[in-house]
Formats: C-alpha cells, sequence, structure tokens
C-alpha cells in the first residue's frame, strides 16, 4: 500500500517547500494540498456543509494556492508525488486549470495526482458565478474539457456550463492520457457515476464516507457503463495511522492512504511526521 500525506499549507504553518523534502526523505510516496480561494466572512455554509459542525478553522481561508505550492515542491523533489486534496474544479476556468495542470505535470516529470472535488461551501462557489445545485455538472463538463486539451492537438467542447471552440494548447501533460483523475467525496449514486465515466480513482475521507461499505455501489455504476471496477484505483484520506487501519483498508483493495498533518510549524509537524514514517515498513 502507497502512505502519503496531507496538510493545509498556510502562511502560519512549516513553509510546503520544506515539508515536501521531509516528506520525500522519509519516504513517503506522496504529498497532498487542499485548496480554498476564500471563505466568505457571512459564514452561511456550516462546516463540510453539515448541520451543527464545529466553527471553521482558520487554515481554510490562510491556504495557499495548491497548484503553484505543488510546482514549488515538485522543484525540490525528485521522487515524491504530488496531489490536490482536492481541487475545487468548479471554482476554477477549465482552460487555465488544464494548463496549470500540464505545466505542473511537465516541471515534476508526470509525478502530480489530479485529485478533484465538487465543493461544500455555498457562498464560496456563489462568488465564483456557479450555483450550488450546478456544481456536479460544471465539475464534470470543466474535467471532459480539460481532458480535450490535454490529449487533442485541437481541442473542443461543447456542454451546458462549458464552451470551447477548437482550439491549441500546450503543454501536454507527462502522463498519458493525462494526470490520474482522482474524485474525493461521499459515497452517493452521482459520485459513483462520475467516477466511472471520466475518473480513475476514488478517494473518500476517512469516516465521514466510509469507503469499505460503499464499493459495491461504485462496482455497479461501472459495470452499468461496461467498466471494469478494478481499472478504479482506491485511496482513503484522513486515514486513522494505525496499522489494522492501513490492513482493512488493503484488504478491501484500497491502494493508497493518506495521513493528515496539522497546520503547524515544524517543530509540531516533524515529529508527528516520524510517527507516520514509522507506518511505512509496516504497510500491507
Amino acid at each position: 500500500m502507497h502512505l502519503g500525506v496531507m496538510m493545509f499549507p498556510t502562511d502560519k504553518a512549516i513553509d510546503p517547500v520544506t515539508l515536501s523534502r521531509e516528506v520525500e526523505a522519509r519516504g513517503f510516496e506522496s504529498l497532498w494540498f487542499p485548496e480554498h480561494s476564500h471563505i466568505p466572512t457571512s459564514r452561511a455554509t456550516p462546516w463540510g456543509g453539515r448541520e451543527g459542525a464545529p466553527p471553521l478553522p482558520e487554515e481554510y481561508w490562510r491556504t495557499h494556492d495548491s497548484l503553484i505550492s505543488i510546482g514549488a515542491c515538485a522543484a525540490v523533489t525528485s521522487t515524491l508525488k504530488l496531489g490536490t486534496g482536492i481541487c475545487l474544479v468548479a471554482q476554477r476556468d477549465p482552460i487555465w486549470l488544464a494548463k496549470e495542470v500540464a505545466t505542473v505535470d511537465r516541471i515534476s516529470a508526470g509525478r502530480f495526482l489530479f485529485g478533484i472535488g465538487y465543493g461544500w461551501n455555498k457562498e464560496e462557489l456563489a462568488h465564483h458565478g456557479v450555483r450550488y445545485a450546478d456544481r456536479r455538472e460544471v465539475l464534470r463538463e470543466r474535467v471532459l474539457t480539460c481532458k480535450q486539451l490535454w490529449t487533442q492537438d485541437e481541442a473542443s467542447f461543447d456542454g451546458e456550463h462549458v464552451h470551447l471552440e477548437p482550439s491549441w494548447s500546450w503543454p501536454k501533460p507527462v502522463q498519458r492520457p493525462h494526470p490520474p483523475v482522482i474524485l474525493g467525496g461521499a459515497a452517493g449514486p452521482k459520485t459513483f457515476a462520475h467516477i466511472a465515466e471520466f475518473c480513475d480513482g476514488w478517494m473518500p475521507i476517512a469516516g465521514r464516507h466510509a469507503l469499505v461499505d460503499q464499493l459495491d455501489g461504485l462496482r455497479a455504476a461501472c459495470e452499468a457503463v461496461d467498466r471494469d471496477p478494478a481499472t478504479v484505483e482506491l485511496g482513503q484520506f484522513a486515514t486513522p495511522a494505525r496499522p489494522e487501519a492501513l490492513e482493512e483498508l488493503a484488504s478491501a483493495g484500497v491502494s493508497r492512504a493518506v495521513f493528515g498533518l496539522p497546520p503547524g510549524d515544524a517543530d509540531t509537524v516533524l515529529p508527528l511526521l516520524d510517527r507516520y514514517a514509522e507506518l511505512l515498513t509496516a504497510a500491507p
């Protein structure tokens, strides 16, 4: 099993470049950065869209841009895979996003993992001109547009939310046909249908979106479109750092587990990273 870590990179935390060096030096497979463009101060949407949730931690509005951070980390590492965990695709222009992803994949020599998600903050989405109810289909069309731009010399797309006339766009990604598209999100018919249609993997958050108990739904969605479910790579964010948790995931066919790091300084983060590293030799 591949083991990685994720952290909100903020102006108060260990800087992402230093963190990437430390993560690679300890032998982890991957490092993941989440993102939010901003957090509207109205705070109308509770944390994660869950009623009764605790107050939103400040790292949500202090986070660096994920793709710029990953580009910087790519320049100082050589084996570490670097992922968005997750990129809020519905809040990004798809033409620029395709170019940024391809550029990062080039800079990293093919080490980029494109983790994507729908988004939960209604007012944040609204500031980007996206209705909450439309976010899933907006994401779908923007990812499909990116795929056209990554794989076609003359790319185009015509949908309800994206209209791209035949266009040229380079660079193309190093990875062929493109970096893995990995959806993080709650289990459900729409999520599974999207994974089966245009994703290479599924990585929900531990606890909130029980992965092991939901695999039958994912298999059914794949079979409905004549796709082999085994072609969907399974992973989990915020995995408990315990050998038994890794064993349970491995027995269900999960190939990647990602541990969470707090957005703290080096004195806080590095000892925890050392503790996680002890699991590298115990991983199934």
